[in-house]
């Protein structure tokens, strides 16, 4: 048998040698384990910070209104857009008004706007010789950012688009100019079926301004579904606080997210079965505030107390006489849909309203 040679025998395990090596640097894994785990935490963190802004792993693109709230020198309300978890845009619909609050909000307000932008979360500085203003700011700010953070969870967003449950909501309040608007909307199918101005400036010239633009905003909030609706020329106040009003109705539209409200009654509450108490929002009438709690239980109003009534002079008498009627009509009928007290027509009307706003809050 021939032998090989031993040049050969070298030439051959040399090259033996240098494929394994080729086969195991192949099988080498493509990421480092020490950057993989940088990468990881590199993750967590981008979470976390999504979660402030708006929910993690749930990209939040609306707009949300904050609860109003009450401060030394009137009320404040926050409402913030949110794009893809990053508040966009933050704007007071509500401020305190009237002698020194005109300049303290005129000054407060931007600065507190831009540093909600700034820093993305309430966590935002007061500012000075504003102070009231400020922390009410912050408050109602955490309120909308809580509503963000919420439907993230949800896996719903409460843009400002067509409202999604069915029944009818009523907007904040806004204080314009000349008076106050405030706007109630009706849902079915996802779409607003109907828009009323609950309350609008009158007295003078914003008599006709009122008769010439609620009609046409009601009709444009119909035909648009959302708050994105041109203002109508000769009534800019009114048109910008009826905007205003119907973005906070769609806003709860949104938060409702599905489940029915009804007209109204409170008998369209799901799984109402365990008693619950809800506090209307405050309605300022010609002779005082008026403000309505209801209880409701297994979809019924089981109680009804004004918290907030006129009262001083005559105001004393017509709300003792007035009130208790009210009470008793609205457990009778389960709605606002209620008679007026002879005699104590501001009241009733101021009650009404207040007590749809509780409705509204308890359909859902």
């Amino acid at each position: 048998m021939r032998k090989s040679h031993p040049l050969r025998r070298v030439v051959l395990a040399t090259a033996a040698t240098v494929s394994g090596i080729v086969l195991l640097l192949s099988l080498k894994p493509a990421s480092d384990p020490g950057s993989a785990q940088a990468a990881g935490s590199g993750t967590g963190a981008a979470a976390a910070q999504e979660a402030a802004q708006g929910g993690a792993g749930a990209p939040v693109t609306g707009t949300m209104t904050g609860d109003a709230v009450q401060t030394q020198y009137g009320a404040v309300q926050v409402r913030i857009t949110v794009v893809a978890n990053k508040i966009t845009k933050a704007e007071a619909v509500q401020a305190p008004k009237g002698g020194t609050s005109d300049q303290k909000t005129a000054l407060a307000v931007p600065k507190l706007n831009a540093d909600v932008v700034a820093k993305q979360s309430p966590d935002i500085d007061t500012v000075s010789g504003a102070t009231y203003t400020s922390e009410g700011y912050k408050k109602s700010l955490q309120s909308a950012i809580d509503k963000a953070n919420a439907s993230a969870g949800s896996g719903s967003s409460q843009g400002s688009g067509s409202a999604q449950a069915a029944g009818a909501f009523t907007g904040a309040a806004v204080q314009t100019q000349y008076g106050t608007v405030q706007v109630r909307i009706t849902v079915a199918g996802g779409k607003i079926t109907k828009a009323d101005a609950v309350q609008a400036p009158k007295g003078g010239t914003s008599d006709q301004k009122t008769q010439l633009s609620v009609p046409k905003l009601n009709q444009e909030a119909v035909a648009k579904g959302s708050a994105d609706i041109d203002s109508v020329s000769g009534a800019t106040y009114t048109s910008e606080g009826y905007k205003k009003s119907l973005q906070s109705a769609l806003d709860q539209a949104k938060a409702k997210g599905g489940s029915a409200s009804g007209s109204g009654n409170a008998g369209s509450a799901p799984g109402a079965a365990q008693a619950r108490t809800v506090t209307g929002a405050v309605q300022q009438t010609q002779y005082g505030p008026v403000q309505v709690r209801i209880t409701v239980a297994g979809g019924k109003i089981t109680k009804a107390d004004a918290v907030q009534a006129p009262k001083g002079g005559t105001s004393d008498q017509k709300t003792q006489l007035s009130v208790p009627k009210l009470n008793q009509e609205a457990v009778a009928k389960g709605s606002a849909d209620i008679d007026s007290v002879s005699g104590a027509t501001y009241t009733s009307e101021g009650y009404k309203k207040s007590l749809q706003s509780a409705l509204d809050q308890a359909g859902g």
